[in-house]
């Protein structure tokens, strides 16, 4: 189910019986997104891992893949932790282009510099040719408007979920 919109959890399950602890962090944004206490346009959902579209995105579809537990760094991620946070990537990754009609994906981690919220997320960006990314130089291009956002989400959700059936 699509999560657009901030309710008591959006609609999402309540834990399970004997689901692992979640750590969270006072006061961080994106722990209050994988609690369902704040709002994000999610495109992707699994028990250790939360995808949803950049509030500031390079392009249109930008999505920060996060882990649902607090971990400032990559380095501070349990190793455990790490096979789901990329699987995650790598879905969002693949299904990113089919769903915008983009030629590739950017994908990039900070680690403390230039990180704007210190909980460890993963950028997947789209990609064209004269795009305008160099380096990294991210020139910021928002949205057209919040039609446009959740739009650029559900065509995003669709083809995850597409590539998640066929075992990608």
């Amino acid at each position: 189910a699509a999560r657009d919109v901030p309710a008591a959890r959006r609609g999402a399950a309540p834990p399970r019986a004997g689901a692992r602890a979640v750590t969270r962090e006072a006061g961080c944004a994106f722990c209050a997104i994988a609690a369902g206490e704040a709002a994000a346009h999610v495109v992707h959902e699994d028990e250790r891992t939360l995808a949803f579209l950049d509030r500031r995105p390079l392009f249109p579809g930008h999505v920060l893949v996060v882990p649902r537990g607090h971990a400032a760094t990559l380095p501070a991620l349990p190793a455990s932790e790490v096979g789901g946070l990329f699987g995650a990537v790598r879905l969002v990754a693949g299904a990113m282009p089919e769903a915008l009609d983009a030629e590739g994906t950017f994908v990039a981690i900070n680690n403390g510099v230039s990180q704007s919220v210190p909980h460890l997320h993963v950028h997947v960006a789209p990609r064209r040719r004269g795009d305008g990314l160099r380096g990294f130089f991210w020139p910021r291009r928002a949205y057209d408007g919040p039609a446009h956002e959740r739009e650029t989400a559900a065509c995003l959700r669709e083809a995850i979920a597409r590539a998640a059936a066929a075992g990608a």
